[in-house]
């Protein structure tokens, strides 16, 4: 049986430092979905059409990455597709105690879940989508903290 993670996420945009997370994640799972989650709460950047052609690009040749957008809770979309395992990237302890909170609560809706909190490498625990989004919108160089492969299309 295949060992399918799902990395949920709003992926706006994309970081160095998710791409070190799926990266890791890819080792230990046969499929890896990442799951754009179309969270109405949140201040948008980029539509959910540009963030997943931007993963895309990124992964363009790794046959174990798929991209999907859902709507609703993410334990609901793993019952559905039969996944097991939902992976969350951590920075520091911060992240540690939310995601622990966010794993707790997933286990309760669904006990079938486990969830891998997998920490992103020191070059990257500074970065985050926040900062960049605010990086941009005051037309600062945002390039060394996003992937190569999207350095020239994030806004276009």
């Amino acid at each position: 049986m295949k060992k399918i993670a799902l990395f949920p996420g709003s992926f706006d945009t994309i970081t160095l430092g998710h791409k070190n997370i799926i990266e890791k994640s890819i080792l230990l799972f046969d499929k890896l979905i990442i799951g754009i989650a179309e969270n109405d709460s949140k201040n948008k950047l980029l539509t959910i059409d540009k963030r997943m052609s931007l993963i895309k690009k990124c992964f363009a040749n790794n046959t174990k990455v798929e991209i999907q957008k859902y709507q609703g809770l993410t334990t609901d979309y793993c019952k559905k597709n039969n996944i097991k395992f939902i992976i969350r990237g951590i920075r520091d302890c911060l992240d540690f105690e939310y995601e622990k909170k966010l794993a707790f609560m997933n286990e309760e809706l669904n006990k079938k879940i486990t969830t891998f909190l997998i920490p992103c490498s020191k070059d990257y625990a500074g970065i985050s989508s926040t900062l960049i989004r605010s990086i941009i919108k005051n037309q600062g160089d945002y390039s060394k903290f996003i992937p190569s492969e999207i350095k020239n299309e994030l806004l276009h």
